[in-house]
């Protein structure tokens, strides 16, 4: 009875079914009640009166994880398994039959690929995580219920920046390999991606159903390809040494598991004794993992060598509680080469998924755990601990006005700090902006300190913006819980946020004014790099009335994925739409028309060619005087062009105002007769500049007006690349008094780099010293996979028909990742380099690895039984334009075996001939 007067049911949705352990309080009747038993039986329960589950869990029991992968190694059907077994969903959804909970756009279900990261959150074990509870200091941590929030991250190499961007908010990661092909491209790709966050993962060796998987194999090309130790903690159980797939042999509990029925949820565990009778060769390897995996960790911590002495010298003797205390600690605080827990499973059948969700619980951190976060504020970097504890504050203050010996001073700004941090109630980094048709805008935001709660004030430290919390969700793929608050080390959604981008930094403060108290409003977050677009397609609308509609549609999309770009062509007034590859864009489009509604078309996709000089224009001065906004504005400047190499080029003046690497551009400001000061606040100074001008915004207005004139070249207007640009600034002659304003500076330098682009073509004083520009072109890094009956057709297509330069065969090379231009110099940090690059490669033949029953090889996932047909890897480096399309013809060399990634390595000028015949296919002269 009571349940009905505090439930009512509607018809369809999902988000409800977490809810049936979470306490229902009601306080209308008075009544209280923790279990409802007849809530499992409606699709989605609502009260009547306030529902406020508990979702802040104790830090310590709560994990922030991605699931990342290559396309197809089964990052999404390992996600339903995890879904289904934690009593989340009660039915396990099909990639195939387009029924997950994670993938559930159109375009993913029609071509049953991630798109789109989705953020899940659910309890493992099943149950609410019970902070007040004592957990037993002997049994592990998956023994009490962990609140996991995931995300399902794609595996598509277009796809890249959404796997950066749910990366940089993760505390740990579940790296899936496919058991038959092993690690591939895209795995590496993902991998050293993860590593410049260092973010501990550990290794789910998934498919070993399938024929031709080889986990042994696999083990070791993980050492190979991903320059880690590997941790065996599983091996697989072949029924009959060399049957079927029916289980898992645990190295750490020195059991057996093995499933029994078709949903997994029946497991049957067996000892170390009653594996050596049911399958003594299983038990005979199993004691080898163990040895292998205790002998290990003693190379690379000591406590686990203490006890290791204490047993006598007996590996099986160790504990399975000193051993996933072990492995944490090396997971967690290893320095160097670091240890990869492995584990063994085949999803699709139900196998592995629950152990693997335990060494979640048992391995990965807790947002306390991780490294400080990377914050700046006031132009000092350091990290958010610091901050909350008043050091980051004084090193800011001191920084700007240098405290020599003054201990009062030093202690009021102490004292100022700490009265500066009690107001900073919650600071959060909106990674990703979706747009909803019935919720509207929703940006998925990752607190990092406090809490941001409902109706508070978030200033936008990037954009210097306020704007109102009015609704917070916890996301459940697309469905949605609302909550009061999003607590610290929380994932979770603000609704209604107008301006917020992706890597906003979001800070909310106790006082609830417009703007925070200084210096908190300069207070960011390290953001997210966004990488360069290398194709593109012209978008037009059907009709001029459209065209607003495209445009507002256009904005929309770009303000969920930041990796695409739109441009207008100014000499054909087409509307540009820029993205990572060919997949990339035609999602973009089918977004654009099926969910945006845009009555739009889009031309057929094509190449973002660079433009550089190649030689040096000479100084040229202009004068910029005209009206602006009616006001007189005058201001001049002198620009000089030149060809730049970051290895080969001369280093410029070290006295220059400011040196700026952008775009593969850069730009070198001069101003010697400025005599620039320094004042006691640490601000630069200029006794020359009028009193409306100071050096800051004489400095970024010239580059903002180089950079605008780079943006296109002079010849093919394509923008500029490998260009050098020497602004000099001379008081004398280029300031104007109160007419020189920082609009007028930022005309002048765009007008003087405009014309000496120009003087490339033709210079007008000296005929013969005109050396013009040339095209360049995308040079991508591609990896192909291939068998051996293939190779000589793929070798030949490579290097005759495309152009392309074969850099090895069979040479286990990983893919870095690379971008086409060096990060411009602002607050963002510096990235982080991948610790584990420059390390000697591992010797295969030292790590433990059990012993593959099938000894079949295997190419881009298919079996080949004729061992005389062995997979090969080509590596090459091929122009981008004969990339386009490359798959299917591919797919028809290797009879549907092959496949390939790339990334973009650089941009290179091309010869006369390729760039005649680019020219003629762009003006449509074929």
């Amino acid at each position: 009875m009571a349940t009905a007067l505090l439930l009512r049911v509607r018809e369809s949705g999902r988000a409800a079914r977490c809810f049936g352990q979470t306490r229902v309080k009601c306080w209308t009747l008075g009544l209280v009640s923790n279990s409802f038993p007849e809530i499992s039986r409606y699709p989605k329960i609502q009260c009547f009166s306030t529902f406020q589950p508990r979702l802040q869990a104790d830090l310590d029991r709560t994990r922030n994880i991605g699931i990342i992968a290559h396309i197809d190694a089964g990052k999404t059907t390992t996600t339903e398994r995890m879904l289904y077994y934690s009593g989340f969903t009660r039915r396990i959804g099909d990639v195939d039959e387009g029924s997950t909970v994670t993938d559930f756009l159109p375009a993913e279900r029609a071509r049953g690929i991630t798109i789109q990261s989705a953020a899940i959150t659910f309890h493992w074990p099943p149950g609410e995580s019970n902070a007040a509870a004592q957990p037993n200091p002997q049994a592990p941590r998956s023994a009490s219920s962990h609140l996991v929030n995931l995300i399902d991250t794609p595996g598509h190499a277009d796809f890249t920046f959404e796997v950066l961007r749910s990366l940089r908010i993760l505390d740990g990661a579940v790296c899936i390999l496919d058991g038959v092909a092993g690690v591939e491209a895209q795995t590496e790709q993902v991998w050293h991606q993860a590593s410049t966050y260092n973010i501990p993962r550990i290794v789910y060796v998934n498919k070993l159903d399938r024929d031709g998987a080889a986990f042994g194999r696999t083990v070791r090309e993980v050492a190979s390809r991903l320059g880690g130790w590997p941790a065996v903690c599983q091996i697989p159980w072949f029924k009959g040494g060399n049957g079927s797939f029916v289980g898992v042999a645990d190295a750490i509990n020195m059991q057996g598991l093995r499933w029994e029925t078709s949903d997994g949820k029946s497991v049957k565990r067996f000892s170390l004794q009653e594996l050596d009778e049911a399958e003594h060769q299983l038990g005979q390897e199993l004691r080898r993992a163990r040895i292998a995996l205790v002998e290990l960790l003693s190379e690379h911590d000591e406590t686990i060598v203490e006890k290791f002495f204490e047993c006598e010298e007996d590996h099986l003797a160790v504990s399975p509680g000193d051993i996933l205390g072990s492995l944490r600690r090396c997971l967690l605080e290893g320095t160097g080469r670091k240890i990869i827990p492995i584990f063994a499973g085949a999803s699709f059948r139900n196998i592995g998924v629950q152990p693997l969700l335990d060494s979640v619980a048992d391995l990965l951190p807790s947002p306390k755990e991780t490294p400080d976060p990377e914050v700046s504020i006031g132009g000092v970097r350091g990290g958010l601990r610091r901050l909350l504890s008043g050091d980051l504050i004084v090193e800011q203050k001191e920084k700007a006005a240098p405290v020599k010996g003054k201990q009062k001073k030093k202690a009021a700004m102490v004292a100022d700090s700490q009265s500066a941090i009690k107001q900073l109630q919650g600071c959060g980094l909106a990674f990703k902006v979706a747009n909803d048709a019935k919720r509207g805008v929703l940006v998925y935001i990752r607190v990092y300190s406090g809490s941001i709660d409902r109706n508070s004030l978030l200033y936008n430290t990037n954009l210097n913006v306020s704007e109102r919390a009015p609704r917070l969700l916890k996301m459940y793929a697309n469905d949605a819980l609302e909550v009061d608050s999003i607590g610290e080390g929380q994932i979770g959604v603000v609704v209604g946020l107008k301006h917020a981008r992706t890597g906003d930094t979001l800070v909310a403060c106790s006082t609830n004014k417009q703007v925070p108290p200084e210096p908190l409003d300069t207070l960011q977050l390290r953001p997210i790099d966004v990488p360069p677009p290398v194709f593109f397609a012209s978008v037009e609308p059907h009709s001029l009335g459209e065209e607003k509609r495209m445009h507002e549609s256009l904005n929309l999309l770009l303000r969920e994925d930041p990796s695409l770009h739109v441009s207008i062509d100014e000499d054909s007034g087409q509307t540009l739409l820029s993205g990572m590859g060919e997949l990339h864009l035609e999602i973009a489009r089918d977004r654009l028309i099926n969910d945006l509604k845009a009555k739009v078309s889009m031309g057929r996709i094509e190449i973002g060619y660079r433009e550089c000089p190649l030689g040096q224009s000479g100084p040229v001065t202009k004068i910029f005087d005209r009206e602006i906004a009616g006001r007189k504005s005058k201001a001049g400047c002198t620009a000089l062009v030149e060809p730049f190499d970051p290895e080969t080029s001369p280093a410029p003046d070290p006295s220059a105002l400011s040196i700026q690497t952008a775009n593969g551009n850069q730009i070198v400001v001069l101003a010697p007769e400025l005599q620039i000061q320094t004042n006691k606040k640490g601000i630069e100074e200029s006794p020359i500049l009028p009193l409306t001008l100071d050096v800051d915004s004489v400095r970024t207005a010239l580059q903002n007006g180089c950079i605008a004139a780079l943006a296109r070249g002079p010849q093919f207007t394509f923008p500029m690349h490998n260009t050098r640009v020497t602004l000099t600034l001379t008081p004398e002659s280029h300031i104007f008094g109160a007419e020189t304003t920082t609009s007028a500076l930022s005309a002048a330098a765009r007008l003087a780099t405009s014309t000496a682009l120009s003087n490339l073509l033709s210079n007008p004083f000296n005929a013969a010293a005109s050396p013009g520009t040339c095209l360049m072109e995308p040079l991508m890094n591609v990896i192909i996979s291939i068998d051996e009956a293939s190779l000589g057709a793929v070798v030949h297509d490579i290097s005759s028909s495309r152009g392309g330069h074969i850099v090895s065969l069979d040479e286990d090379l990983p893919i870095t990742s690379t971008t086409l231009s060096t990060p411009t110099e602002e607050i963002n940090p510096t990235p982080e380099t991948d610790p584990e690059v420059d390390l000697p490669p591992i010797d295969p033949l030292k790590v433990y690895a059990p012993p593959d029953p099938f000894q079949s090889f295997t190419v881009a996932g298919a079996s080949v039984a004729d061992s005389g047909n062995p997979p090969r890897t080509i590596t090459a480096r091929v122009p981008l334009k004969e990339m386009v399309g490359y798959l299917k013809h591919l797919r028809s060399l290797s009879a549907g075996r092959g496949t390939f990634v790339m990334s973009v390595d650089r941009f290179e000028r091309m010869s006369a001939n390729r760039q005649k015949a680019v020219l003629m296919e762009l003006r449509g002269e074929f």
